[in-house]
């Protein structure tokens, strides 16, 4: 049975991660370094046990490089990436698990720990205010990984390579006429005939036909 890792005074994770980025990493995180930091309270060192459940101090105290990763650009997704991992069970319930609510959230803690309802209160709320820190959207590259190369370009089939390339459609250029004619009233039938007959001479290169 998973006993998930929590402190008693989850209120104080936030500036407990800030001093993990201002101050000189310790050779151990002890009770008497977190007093040399600020937290002096009784309750203070269950601190502790969560920055090891999320891999950064390993089981002596000792921090480890994930402390470091997080000192530097991507501190919200390095703790995100360390809290996938020290709640792996959760996470293979709900790959969304930070954006889950406060009673999904307690039906799995319930059903993975043998703590009381305070526990499990107490449980829920160390998960919730690390996410509210973390950043989810991408999965980090730690010091001393590889970088992930992108794929290249599919090259283009022998079909797509050997079809010609369509040339775009040409629009010619349309002329639009208008004659106007203006024939006096006193025209003869003969004179109108002619003058039809000479528009479709020089208009259409034909002769009118008697």
């Amino acid at each position: 049975m998973t006993e998930f890792a929590y402190t008693t005074v989850p209120g104080k994770l936030q500036p407990l991660f800030s001093k993990l980025r201002e101050a000189a990493v310790p050779t151990k995180a002890t009770t008497q370094w977190l007093k040399s930091v600020g937290f002096r309270s009784s309750n203070d060192p269950t601190l502790l046990g969560v920055l090891k459940a999320i891999g950064f101090i390993d089981s002596t105290g000792a921090p480890t490089q994930r402390w470091s990763s997080f000192r530097g650009a991507n501190s919200k997704l390095v703790l995100g990436k360390a809290i996938q991992e020290g709640y792996s069970d959760l996470f293979a319930v709900y790959p969304d698990a930070w954006q889950r609510s406060q009673t999904e959230l307690e039906h799995v803690f319930s059903t993975s720990s043998s703590g009381g309802r305070q526990v499990i209160s107490k449980a829920v709320s160390t998960f919730k205010s690390l996410v509210s820190l973390a950043d989810f959207e991408a999965v980090p590259k730690e010091q001393g990984t590889n970088t992930i190369r992108e794929s290249a370009p599919a090259p283009p089939t022998a079909s797509a390579a050997t079809k010609p390339a369509q040339q775009p459609s040409k629009a010619e250029p349309s002329v639009h006429i208008d004659i106007q004619i203006h024939i006096a009233p006193e025209s003869t039938s003969e004179q109108i005939d002619q003058i039809f007959a000479s528009m479709a001479k020089h208009l259409y290169g034909t002769q009118a036909r008697g």
